[in-house]
């Protein structure tokens, strides 16, 4: 059990720095550092958005953009935090 306890958290990990990244990205491709003319950006950037998107649409129909600033991000981490240290509070409580 607690080897799937700690995959679980790993990939809860890992999604978490795919947001960041993907963050970290679209202000990149808005400051005009990066052009998404590129291949290799314009591929990474397609991967991380259908990646993170589908998590992130339900967030966003209910907390709009305030002035241009997306939070969905910020709440979808948040949550994903709140859920992996759940899951570790009451795992010992299964086993």
């Amino acid at each position: 059990m607690a080897s799937v306890l700690i995959l679980i958290s790993t990939l809860i990990e890992i999604f978490i720095w795919l947001l960041i990244a993907n963050a970290i990205l679209s202000w990149l491709v808005a400051f005009n550092v990066v052009n998404t003319s590129n291949q290799f950006v314009n591929t990474v950037g397609t991967f991380l958005y259908r990646v993170t998107e589908p998590p992130l649409r339900p967030i966003r129909k209910v907390i709009p953009t305030m002035g241009g600033l997306d939070i969905s991000p910020v709440v979808l981490i948040l949550v994903l935090i709140f859920l992996r240290n759940l899951m570790f509070e009451y795992a010992p409580r299964m086993m």
